[in-house]
């Protein structure tokens, strides 16, 4: 009886810590945010930051790493802002073109559906947003981007603080840790710092086929501008699962919103069908690979719970910490049970 007690006792504790421990997480996601980011980004550029410092002192290395890495982010936040600007500006034409279809839809649910057409009118009305409510949207935009460029800025200055200092972080693991754990200590950090890179490297390759792919289907559909379009949709795989729907759904919009052409629509189904088959089947395997030990099952479930956290942020990162997790986990052997969970190599083995 005592020991049911204590048992449920823990696992109600252990319950209890995790909800605060991501409770914790997402209200302070203006300081976690940005230096989790950074020590991401600063793993993904460290092997080229080494290769910098057999040419120059590690400040100006780590200095130059932190450049490109924001130059690149500028890069990606332009193409972004460009496809915007066109959807902008070929948003009457897309009014235009959609607006027969819109009614047919409306006669559709009247014909076919309880709803009537006062509904209708008043879902419209309801839609309809007051010159208050706008004055306190933009007041809440301007907020939220004010906080989202300080802190953007703020990751890079984080970035060179880590590849400057790293020693620092290192040393400190060690001196804190007893001397027969050092080595175990030593291989944790060196195995741990290889997953961020060797991710992205995969993804780079993975992405690169990707917007090749994209370009020929799109083309053929008749999509507007479809190599950016290509690019911007096989550079948001960066996002699991959720990032494929919103490169389809802006190829709808650039393609079949444009032009109104079931054709297209219908091209464009069969192209993300088509390329996300090849992309899970042979690309994802052979390309990605085992580059992040973790199972496809923990992936869906820690990009599910990133998103609850920290957003589409939390997305981006869980794979990569996931990864650097398990690491972790493996080389701690009161862990290791738990690592072999996470991990592909536990599944494999039990088959």
């Amino acid at each position: 009886m005592i020991s049911n007690r204590k048992l449920l006792f823990s696992i109600t504790a252990i319950i209890l810590s995790v909800y605060f421990l991501f409770l914790g997480l997402s209200k302070a996601k203006g300081f976690f945010a940005p230096l989790i980011t950074a020590v991401i980004l600063s793993l993904v550029v460290l092997p080229l930051s080494k290769r910098l410092e057999n040419f120059m002192k590690r400040p100006l290395a780590a200095l130059l790493n932190s450049l490109l890495l924001f130059v690149i982010s500028i890069g990606f936040m332009t193409l972004i802002s460009f496809q915007i600007r066109s959807f902008t500006e070929d948003w009457p034409k897309i009014q235009e073109t959609m607006k027969p279809k819109i009614e047919q839809l409306k006669t559709f649910a009247l014909e076919h559906t309880p709803l009537e057409s006062k509904d209708i009118k008043e879902a419209q009305n309801n839609s309809s947003i007051k010159d208050a409510r706008i004055s306190e949207r933009v007041t809440t935009f301007i907020s939220k981007l004010s906080s989202f460029i300080a802190n953007y800025l703020l990751t890079f200055v984080y970035v060179f603080f880590l590849l400057n200092y790293r020693h620092i972080f290192r040393n400190f693991l060690l001196r804190i840790m007893p001397d027969k754990k050092k080595n175990t200590v030593e291989t944790i950090i060196s195995k741990s710092a290889k997953v961020a890179p060797q991710y992205l490297i995969g993804k780079l390759m993975l992405m690169a086929l990707l917007a090749v792919l994209y370009s020929v289907g799109l083309g053929i559909s008749g999509v507007n501008n479809f190599i950016l379009v290509s690019v911007i949709a096989a550079l948001l795989t960066l996002i699991p699962y959720v990032g494929n729907v919103i490169g389809f759904t802006m190829a709808v919009a650039f393609g079949f919103l444009s032009s109104g052409d079931i054709t297209v629509l219908i091209g464009i189904a069969l192209t993300f069908t088509i390329t996300q088959f090849v992309e899970s089947y042979v690309l994802q395997p052979y390309v990605v690979g085992d580059r992040v030990d973790v199972h496809p099952f923990f992936v869906i479930l820690v990009v599910i719970l990133g998103n609850m956290v920290w957003g589409i942020l939390g997305m981006i990162l869980a794979i990569p910490i996931m990864g650097i997790l398990t690491v972790v986990l493996l080389h701690i052997n009161e862990l290791r049970p738990l690592g072999i969970l996470l991990s592909k190599q536990g599944f494999d083995n039990n088959k």
